[in-house]
């Protein structure tokens, strides 16, 4: 899989943040009860918004390459710390006449997505400072 590389730039005195991949861009912002302008998402529904992308597109692309009829797909997602890590919770409703089997292989695939790989594996984060 290849990812494009994002940059964060700050806009503004406050939190609002520029992000762009070289094709896109779009911005993230905290709450105003947090001190931002709430002008976009925060980050941590930006880090849902792409395991829910991600299992969306990807329950879509099968289903169409295996011809099933899959009419629409929804992905809710909440995400809790507690002191043993984060825990996403993530629902999918399938609005489509699929069979048993079909739905228990949907739901193997979005399990196969990339984001999820991704998040359910050992993540490590090399950074540095720079002039």
């Amino acid at each position: 899989m290849t990812v494009p590389t994002v940059t964060a730039t700050a806009e503004t005195a406050d939190f609002r943040v520029r992000l762009e991949d070289g094709t896109h861009a779009w911005h993230a912002d905290e709450p105003a009860s947090a001190g931002g302008g709430d002008t976009g998402p925060e980050p941590a529904s930006l880090l849902l918004s792409s395991l829910g992308a991600c299992t969306n597109i990807t329950l879509r692309m099968y289903a169409r390459r295996k011809g099933w009829p899959l009419e629409s797909a929804r992905v809710d997602l909440s995400m809790k710390s507690t002191a043993d890590g984060t825990v996403i919770d993530r629902r999918i409703t399938l609005s489509s006449p699929l069979d048993t089997e079909q739905r228990e292989r949907l739901l193997q695939i979005a399990n196969a997505c990339p984001m999820h790989k991704v998040l359910s594996g050992v993540i490590r984060i090399d950074s540095e400072l720079r002039d």
